[in-house]
């Protein structure tokens, strides 16, 4: 007799969802007036803040609606993302010439980027079992 898990949205991972769809509406916002007023100035570094958008975006969802196996997808992707662009953007500053949500593993934004995927997985753990087993 399997075991169903609990809701992702529910207690704390309510304020999960919340601080997800803050980092998907500022991203894509921010992304959004850089893509149309200066792409051309870096286009690698505000691709890649489209990129976390829509991955905050889906995670939001995912997390929401208690997607499991789409929530771990996005903090996944979002965990390799911000820790390869942080790299990056450390190691190689010059294809960085602005930064993205990612960069320096998202010290623009209080490195949330960092802490946020860490903490949606460990929620995804936290919340693999019911309650009630």
């Amino acid at each position: 007799m399997g075991e169903k898990p609990q809701p992702t949205n529910t207690g704390p991972g309510r304020v999960l969802v919340a601080v997800y769809g803050v980092f998907a509406v500022s991203a894509g916002a921010r992304c959004g007036v850089q893509i149309a007023t200066r792409f051309g100035d870096a286009r690698l570094a505000y691709l890649l803040s489209a990129l976390a958008a829509a991955v905050y975006l889906v995670a939001t969802v995912a997390l929401a609606r208690s997607s499991r196996g789409l929530a771990l997808a996005c903090c996944t992707i979002e965990l390799v993302g911000v820790l390869a662009v942080g790299t990056a953007s450390l190691a190689v500053p010059e294809y960085f010439p602005d930064s993205t949500v990612w960069s320096g593993f998202g010290v623009g934004y209080g490195f949330f980027p960092l802490a946020l995927p860490v903490l949606g997985l460990l929620w995804l753990w936290r919340t693999r079992r019911s309650l009630a087993a």
